[in-house]
């Protein structure tokens, strides 16, 4: 299983970080943040300014640099914003992954299918050849009664 799980140093006890561990499509998945989380170190990151693998209005805002909380939401949306790339990362593979399982599903299937109709074409093609055997012993059985009633107008003529 691909787990992704980043924890911060602090964080408040309500906050909750993104995990995925391949949730089933029925259970909720909740993604929350906490503006109270301390930053992991107090000089000023160089986060990049865009993300280009997100659509445009998912992309962090540059955040004001006088504002220590600015630069926390900052953090914390790059944060999500690198999860959401490895959750959708971990979602196309499983996509693929699903394609394959059901490309050969349907082969298995397909010789399943072919051994299915081999099998009830051996079935018919036994009994045909039972049913031929017996009428071959039949007539074998038929013209030997022939050949002894032709012999027997042979030897009283």
């Amino acid at each position: 299983l691909l787990q992704l799980e980043q924890t911060s140093k602090n964080i408040d006890s309500s906050a909750h970080m993104i995990t995925t561990a391949r949730v089933p499509a029925d259970k909720p998945v909740r993604i929350a943040f906490s503006l109270n989380d301390s930053p992991d170190d107090d000089s000023s990151e160089n986060f990049p300014l865009a993300f280009p693998e997100l659509d445009q209005q998912l992309q962090p805002l540059p955040p004001c640099h006088d504002s220590k909380e600015s630069m926390q939401v900052y953090k914390q949306h790059c944060k999500i914003a690198e999860e959401y790339h490895e959750v959708k990362k971990e979602i196309a593979l499983l996509e693929e992954r699903k394609k394959e399982l059901i490309a050969r599903l349907e082969q298995v299937e397909k010789e399943s299918m072919d051994a299915a109709q081999l099998a009830k074409e051996y079935a018919e093609l036994t009994e045909e050849n039972r049913t031929l055997k017996l009428a071959q012993t039949q007539c074998v059985e038929q013209l030997e009664k022939l050949r002894i009633q032709y012999q027997k107008r042979q030897g009283s003529s």
